[in-house]
């Protein structure tokens, strides 16, 4: 009774907390840890998911991620390794004893063993390649051969397919016979005698079909094959943009090659996601919470510099406004108002033109629409708070010429701002710069510029 209260009492904190690990859970780990206790831990262990497992490693410092590691040995899963960050995965890779690694990437499929093994070193390359079976690393190996981030690396080599010309029957007959089918597959992939794919049959279609109905009658209306060499981000998008469940991939002599499943396109959309995120804050896109403090400085700083460029810019502005200043003390006072005002309307735009340009719904054929109504939006802001900035200037400093400017100058910094949001990722997307990787710092630097240049330089023609 008590230990089913207990679970009950688990069951419902892991609910609330969202799938975070349970802290108790945790700290039962870590004491069997701490007391080399294997059968305890295992027991602890065994009903996670290689996903929480990783998390777990990735939340624990160096010492006790080796111990746990140590203490799991022979029970530790291929899946981990492939759910592991980056950052972290080389050094997990090295604590894991030579025959525990062998086990634990034979389990895993061949585009997993590529995502594992393309960031190593290359000693640690060859132990995981020599850990393999000839016929698995002969297909990982030809993976690697295509270019980094391309659809040839993405792939998985184990694929279902079935000439064009069978029937129902047939092809229940060759997946029941077959010894090396991959653990997951939603399709069969048809293909002529040349190896070309010519279409995709569903496991639905096919298990509700009758055995003598051909396979080319089943076959889905949406079919599209992707090339090798094709850029994994391009990948990600077709998955998302016509909802696929999977393609094949097919090598220069349009061959079939190999198959890309939605977890792996998802996985790419994911990564492309955090990356812009992190760009636009001007972090760096392998940056993780285990780095150390020394890494994560290094990685910030240059940017930091860029931003510190940018604000002297923004200060020689003001700088040619000193004796306007001087006078009317309350200009200091609202300065970075309108600023801040600018900066965070640039951010909108900004943000909404990097999603937009990711997913291509920022062409050429809407650019200017696109513009126009950032601008028009910025002025329609800039207006409503004109007039409320308009109000408090005069109530706080008791001068109409203060509210007045301060609104002018307010409309003028967002509709720029705006403008800049949008403008500039554009043009940094047709440069072939990663909009997301500095465009957040020219925003807000032109924001800055304009909103000083802007504020002072109307107080200084109007109340001078």
């Amino acid at each position: 009774m008590v230990e089913d209260t207990d679970r009950v009492e688990d069951e419902q904190t892991r609910d609330d907390s969202s799938y975070v690990l349970n802290r108790r859970a945790v700290a039962a780990i870590l004491y069997a840890v701490d007391t080399e206790d294997q059968t305890q831990l295992t027991e602890l262990m065994e009903p996670l998911h290689a996903a929480d497992i990783a998390d777990l490693l990735e939340q624990l410092n160096s010492y006790d991620r080796a111990r746990l590691i140590r203490l799991y040995d022979r029970e530790f899963d291929g899946d981990i390794l492939s759910e592991l960050d980056e950052s972290i995965r080389e050094e997990v890779i090295a604590t894991l004893r030579p025959q525990v690694l062998a086990d634990a990437v034979r389990e895993l499929e061949s585009d997993d063993v590529v995502d594992l093994i393309e960031d190593l070193e290359e000693p640690q390359q060859e132990a995981i390649l020599d850990a393999l079976e000839d016929s698995d690393r002969v297909a990982v190996e030809q993976a690697m051969a295509w270019p980094e981030g391309s659809a040839g690396r993405l792939m998985q080599r184990e694929v279902v397919m079935a000439p064009e010309h069978w029937n129902v029957g047939q092809a229940i007959d060759h997946l029941r016979n077959s010894d090396e089918l991959p653990e997951q597959f939603y399709h069969i992939v048809l293909v002529d005698p040349r190896m070309h794919p010519i279409g995709n049959v569903t496991l639905g279609k096919l298990m509700g079909s009758r055995r003598e109905v051909p396979l080319i009658d089943l076959t889905e209306d949406m079919f599209r094959v992707i090339p090798a060499t094709q850029d994994e981000e391009d990948v990600a998008y077709a998955f998302n943009q016509y909802h696929l469940i999977s393609a094949p991939v097919v090598d220069e002599e349009g061959r079939l090659a190999g198959v890309i499943t939605i977890d792996d396109a998802m996985a790419v959309l994911d990564e492309e996601h955090e990356e812009d995120i992190l760009r636009l804050a001007g972090v760096s896109d392998d940056s993780s919470l285990s780095d150390s403090v020394a890494d994560t400085a290094k990685r910030r700083l240059p940017w930091l510099a860029v931003n510190l460029l940018t604000a002297i810019l923004a200060s020689l502005v003001i700088s040619q406004f000193e004796e306007t200043l001087s006078k009317f003390v309350a200009l200091a006072v609202l300065m970075p108002i309108v600023a801040s005002m600018g900066g965070n309307a640039g951010t909108q735009s900004l943000t909404v033109a990097v999603r937009a340009l990711a997913t291509k719904d920022l062409t050429g054929a809407n650019v200017w629409r696109v513009i126009r109504r950032e601008v028009v939006v910025g002025l329609l802001n800039g207006l409503v708070f004109a007039v409320s900035m308009g109000i408090i200037g005069l109530v706080w400093f008791n001068s109409p010429i203060i509210g007045y400017v301060i609104a002018v100058a307010m409309v003028i910094n967002l509709m720029v701002a705006g403008l800049a949001g949008t403008v500039i990722p554009v043009v940094m997307d047709k440069m072939g710069v990663d909009p997301a990787l500095a465009s957040g710092t020219f925003v807000t630097t032109v924001t800055d510029v304009v909103g000083f240049f802007a504020f002072l330089g109307l107080a200084g023609m109007v109340m001078m």
